[in-house]
């Protein structure tokens, strides 16, 4: 098992599976420019190592392996070959230099009938993980922020309420 530091500035994704979008930086004065997303969670390798921890949580979760085609996807694509792609996602939404050439979210996801549950419990882990990576709640929000930009292409159907009687 990769020995990590809980001191580690790191971040994730998104699956997510789920990150596509770009952070947009905001602007500062040129004397004083400011650091982006990526250079605050610390580069690429930190933020390899949380994307690393996240896909191996989802990878064996019992609500996202219920739905049929996360399962069968699970079983298809090669752990490593996800984890570099949302490595490369994640670098590149947060400023840094990675470009991205996997397919789009809502491509990559159309097939895996992902509900609101699922989604919601994705979201759930990926919070875990960044906290359990002492990642700061500012950067944690803006990485959210990210993943939540995805979430019409990724989500394929809402789950419907029950209406009381």
């Amino acid at each position: 098992m990769l020995h990590r530091s809980r001191s580690v500035r790191a971040v994730l994704p998104a699956a997510l599976l789920l990150i596509g979008a770009l952070a947009v930086a905001d602007s500062a004065p040129a004397q004083t420019p400011k650091e982006s997303l990526y250079e605050r969670l610390g580069g690429v390798y930190p933020i390899a190592v949380v994307v690393d921890e996240f896909i191996d949580r989802l990878l064996v979760d019992d609500l996202l392996n219920a739905n049929p085609a996360i399962a069968a996807a699970r079983a298809r694509v090669p752990a490593p070959g996800l984890k570099f792609h949302v490595t490369t996602m994640v670098c590149q939404a947060t400023g840094g230099p990675c470009a991205y050439t996997g397919r789009s979210m809502k491509e990559a996801h159309a097939h895996l009938n992902i509900n609101a549950a699922e989604w919601q419990e994705m979201l759930r882990v990926f919070r875990a993980v960044l906290t359990s990576f002492n990642v700061p709640e500012k950067e944690q929000g803006e990485l959210v922020a990210i993943v939540e930009s995805t979430r019409a292409d990724i989500v394929m159907r809402e789950e419907r309420q029950l209406q009381p009687r």
